[in-house]
């Protein structure tokens, strides 16, 4: 189960670039200098694109002005098959509170494809279980306690 605080896209369909579904805020958790990993799956097979790349974008508030911090290499269509992990494995050092992900297609529109990208657990690859919150949680990955 994820939590909808650690969440950018759940099954979100992707049929131009576009945005993750959400945002998610940060700030509490930068002081710890730890590296956020995060779960980018497929979780439906893409069509028709070239290939696409993932951006990831960061603001001051979660309505601000987004601006890139980091983009991967381009993934190739050949890559986009349902239950494939894509490369986003380690969220790149942010200095803004809020990020977002944004799904950057190349080549011909897709008419099928579907990503989920959430924050996990440190050293775990599995998405946030209920109860894991990212502003509460420690340091170890432990459901919050308060």
């Amino acid at each position: 189960m994820l939590s909808k605080l650690d969440l950018f896209s759940e099954d979100q369909a992707i049929t131009a670039t576009a945005l993750s579904t959400n945002a998610c805020k940060l700030h509490k958790f930068q002081a710890k200098s730890t590296p956020l990993e995060l779960h980018v799956q497929v979780t439906e097979d893409f069509d028709n694109l070239t290939s696409m790349a993932i951006e990831v974008h960061e603001a001051d508030a979660v309505d601000g002005s987004y601006s890139v911090a980091a983009v991967t290499r381009d993934i190739l269509l050949a890559e986009l098959k349902a239950g494939a992990k894509l490369p986003l494995e380690v969220l790149p050092a942010v200095k803004k509170e809020w990020v977002k992900l944004n799904y950057v297609v190349t080549g011909t529109a897709p008419t099928a494809g579907k990503i989920t990208a959430a924050i996990t657990p440190r050293g775990g690859d599995d998405p946030i279980e209920d109860g894991q919150y990212f502003s509460p949680r420690n340091s170890s990955g432990a459901k919050a306690t308060a």
